[in-house]
């Protein structure tokens, strides 16, 4: 199945001169939503993972049921002040400025095998950020992992971790 014919581009979205991957047509689509989660699960499970991060939000949408197809854990990373508890935060630059990301501080285990999920790598910055917070609280991160990866921004050229995606765009 040729996972692209289930995800719309959508043009000057957010804003104009920006083409945007839209997922919600592949997760409504029963079948393509099936093959894409067994798709991922099969290049994920190579890097045994004891848990799954996924990036707020729509990292969350792969992330989960990955984790759960996996029989592994599930843990988010979210923006500042959306967790409660106590969190260990990171502020990171951007292209266009800078944002923070924070875990709870109890969410990874010393050693613990934690393979990060996004539903799309561009820059990388975001990722990348991910990979330094789960370090950070203790974590071993063995690899990355996207439903889509746009190639042309060279977002795999920040990650120090190998990183496997199931649809690329070249433009």
């Amino acid at each position: 199945m040729d996972l692209k014919e289930h995800i719309r581009g959508i043009p000057d979205f957010p804003k104009p001169g920006i083409l945007f991957y839209d997922i919600a047509t592949l997760l409504r689509h029963a079948d393509a939503w099936q093959v894409a989660m067994g798709r991922m699960a099969k290049a994920v499970r190579a890097y045994q993972p004891d848990l799954l991060a996924g990036l707020e939000s729509r990292g969350f949408l792969m992330a989960a049921p990955l984790a759960l197809k996996l029989g592994c854990g599930f843990i988010m990373l979210r923006k500042r002040g959306k967790l409660p508890g106590a969190t260990v935060r990171l502020e990171y630059a951007l292209e266009y400025g800078s944002d923070c990301i924070e875990i709870q501080a109890d969410a990874v285990e010393q050693g613990q095998r934690v393979v990060i999920v996004d539903d799309l790598l561009a820059t990388g910055g975001t990722m990348a950020a991910g990979i330094q917070l789960l370090r950070r609280v203790g974590a071993v991160v063995p690899a990355a992992a996207a439903l889509i990866e746009l190639t042309f921004l060279n977002g795999r050229s920040r990650l120090d971790v190998p990183f496997e995606s199931l649809v690329a765009y070249d433009d």
